[in-house]
């Protein structure tokens, strides 16, 4: 077998984590005009058929896109995105309502709706013009660590040497099976129904999360008039929900969402997908970092998290960029560290804050639902009270004026 070829990183997984990572960081370079030698390893080239009124879609919040600008990379992409300029929170059949206003932020919109398909194909034209040495479609069977690097061997054969490994392959990522890293799960005892509809009201910008005895429904404004659909449910109901006919499942959802959008006119395809907040203690490990979905799969119930994954991304590329300016080993503890410490706190606040927010609002006991709607009323009556969220919503930390 020949010699394998060395990186100073190499990334496991092309999403949009895995992406945009290797993209952030082709545009840094040190005191003698050197950039990293990057590979990236994806295991599906993107799809040439747009399945349109199927495909799935994400919000990224407005600190997101802020991110996404600084790399260069939103020009790319902002022709695909639907502008969020409006969130309402509500529990079907109680008082309690809680709205947010880009413009009470001096914000234009507090974030953007993109479908991934299509997300996927600008990014991977991208790649394919960078820096990038692009292993696709190709997958990684085996990873060998020594103490100065990590070898993997592909599928294809083809061995990869680098001094830093990052995971950005997913919940069921090879990378963390493969070193061993331990997985915590809690399992929400629930499963989402994701699909896309139309109804024959206009979003006008606006979306919704919508608390029901049916479960939790999210809905995003999408392009051409649709809305994207993410609703949790008891396990025990998806099978049931999943197997209707159109008609008959858009009454159900018609019923448990209520009329805010007119009549719903339309259901594209529908799939599930079980609910579980998965994530690792220390998401890093010897010349490895973990980072997006493979680090943490969060409930969508605040549509968190890719913007998660995305901070984890940034923090990256900034302990990355300084240990590159000072010729630094881009796997040495100091860089992993660095990492892990930058990301501890944002990571344990906005776990906690998911899991807290799914058991709060997922639970039809009468004093919790009580609690709840006094909650949401005050919040919206009060407007100091929303600034945290909406900070939240946004995903900034810091105060907005």
């Amino acid at each position: 077998m020949s010699q394998p070829k060395t990186y100073d990183l190499v990334i496991v997984g092309g999403a949009m984590a895995g992406a945009s990572l290797a993209l952030a960081l082709c545009q840094l370079t040190n005191s003698a005009n050197k950039t990293p030698k990057i590979a990236l390893v994806e295991a599906f080239e993107p799809s040439t058929k747009h399945p349109g009124f199927d495909a799935r879609a994400i919000a990224l919040a407005a600190a997101t896109l802020a991110q996404l600008k600084r790399w260069g990379l939103w020009s790319s992409l902002s022709s695909l995105g639907t502008p969020i300029e409006h969130i309402e929170v509500s529990d079907r059949g109680h008082a309690g309502t809680c709205r947010l206003h880009a413009e009470d932020y001096h914000q234009s919109e507090l974030g953007h709706v993109v479908e991934l398909e299509a997300v996927g194909q600008v990014l991977h034209t991208l790649l394919s013009k960078a820096d990038v040495d692009l292993y696709c479609p190709d997958s990684v069977q085996s990873v060998d660590s020594t103490v100065d690097n990590h070898t993997l061997t592909l599928s294809s054969g083809q061995q990869l040497q680098c001094a830093l490994l990052v995971g950005a392959d997913g919940l069921n990522s090879v990378v963390r099976q493969s070193l061993k890293i331990p997985l915590t799960q809690k399992d929400f005892g629930q499963a989402a129904v994701i699909a896309n509809i139309r109804c024959d009201k206009p979003s006008n910008g606006w979306a919704f999360e919508r608390f029901s005895e049916f479960g939790p429904i999210a809905l995003l404004p999408m392009s051409d008039e649709r809305m994207s659909l993410v609703w949790a449910m008891e396990e025990s109901q998806q099978a049931e929900i999943l197997a209707l006919e159109d008609d008959a499942f858009i009454a159900r959802l018609q019923q448990a969402f209520g009329y805010r959008l007119g009549n719903i006119t339309q259901t594209g395809a529908r799939s599930g997908y079980p609910l579980k907040l998965s994530f690792i203690e220390r998401p890093i490990h010897h010349r490895c970092v973990l980072v997006g979905n493979a680090a943490q799969t969060l409930h969508p119930i605040a549509g968190q998290g890719f913007n998660l994954g995305l901070r984890d991304v940034a923090a990256l590329v900034t302990c990355i960029d300084k240990a590159w300016q000072q010729s630094q080993d881009l796997g040495s503890v100091a860089v992993t560290h660095d990492y892990l410490q930058s990301r501890a706190s944002d990571r344990s606040q906005t776990i906690t804050s998911i899991e807290a927010l799914v058991r709060g609002f997922s639970n039809s006991h009468w004093p919790m639902v009580a609690g709840r709607n006094v909650a949401l009323h005050l919040l919206n009556a009060i407007s100091p009270l929303k600034t945290p969220i909406a900070q939240r919503a946004m995903g900034f930390h810091q105060a907005l004026d």
